[in-house]
């Protein structure tokens, strides 16, 4: 039985993409998150803001925002590791620069 939402993992992502490598990025992307479910895991948001939509921004801006969440850390590692996902490893470190990854729960 699947944890109610309040139980759930939250994952924010801040993904920077190096220049020029945002297809590649995509790509990467139309891989791996159609994986998520099996793993428990939900994309709730995929953002990518204008520059202009930050305010006052003290360093690089990211690409893309993905708020994902998973029924436990358990699953969350499962997909990290999952071996149709880790195919596409080379997709990633060609494309991402960086990743800012921030964990949490729905606080009421």
């Amino acid at each position: 039985m699947e944890p109610n939402t309040s139980e759930r993992l939250y994952i924010t992502l801040l993904l920077f993409v190096k220049g020029g490598k945002e297809n590649v990025f995509l790509e990467y992307e139309a891989a791996v998150l159609p994986i998520l479910p099996k793993y428990n895991g939900m994309l709730h948001y995929r953002i990518r803001p204008e520059q202009t939509a930050y305010i006052q921004p003290k360093e690089d801006v990211p690409y893309e925002i993905h708020l994902v969440s998973f029924a436990s850390d358990t699953d969350f590692d499962n997909y990290r590791q999952d071996p149709e996902r880790q195919q596409y490893t080379p997709l990633f470190q060609e494309s991402v620069e960086k990743i800012v990854l921030v964990k949490g729960h729905i606080m009421s």
